[in-house]
């Protein structure tokens, strides 16, 4: 009964074979992996197929996640007809299934969107009293010593506005390199600082 068990599953094996040459990510040294890579080099250095790869996840048993990716960049002759997939044409290809799909259709959906957003109208500073007005109403009740910056470009109009710090009653200490970080950060141009004073003593901070 032995040797004839060992014939089936060899007869199976060789029905359907293990593809040996496919090359799985764990195999991948951990610095070319996608993932990785992204990390290292940011995403548009990386091909469609790798941001694809991320994407999935995961590939099959015999397939690798990268390979997955290829064939189905393939199948749907690059990325113009791959943002027009249905979720049953994706779950058709196998290795894709209903989560992969909608993940992708989630992302599509994600870089159509922003395509059509429109410029945000920005506040812009000319004066000081413009900065004053920008952040008064919201700092004029609070309880604690809050440092705030403006972010601005270089037509003085706010890209973003943050709460560096928040301190005691009558002191706020920040370190100049927690402003310079989001500075870069928001490529800004200048830079607005502010705090309030809740004890209500309006002396210049050292």
């Amino acid at each position: 009964m032995i040797p004839f068990a060992m014939g089936i599953w060899k007869e199976r094996m060789r029905i359907k074979p293990l593809n040996q040459t496919s090359i799985m990510i764990k195999d991948v040294p951990m610095q070319d992996r996608p993932r990785e890579r992204l990390i290292e080099l940011g995403a548009s250095q990386l091909s469609n197929q790798e941001l694809l790869s991320i994407l999935l996840g995961s590939g099959t048993k015999r397939e690798s996640v990268m390979e997955l990716s290829n064939r189905l960049l393939v199948h749907f002759e690059g990325i113009m007809l791959l943002k027009d997939a249905t979720v049953e044409e994706l779950t058709a290809i196998r290795g894709i299934g209903t989560a992969k799909a909608v993940l992708l259709l989630a992302a599509i959906e994600m870089g159509k969107r922003m395509q059509k957003m429109k410029p945000v109208e920005r506040y812009m500073i000319r004066s000081p009293e413009d900065g004053a007005d920008f952040i008064m109403e919201e700092m004029r009740d609070l309880k604690q010593e809050h440092f705030i910056c403006l972010f601005l470009n270089t037509k003085n109009q706010v890209l973003h506005r943050q709460t560096i710090f928040i301190g005691s009653l009558n002191a706020s200490i920040v370190h100049p390199r927690e402003v310079y970080r989001e500075a870069v950060k928001r490529s800004a141009a200048s830079i607005i600082c502010a705090h309030n004073h809740p004890s209500g003593v309006r002396l210049q901070g050292a």
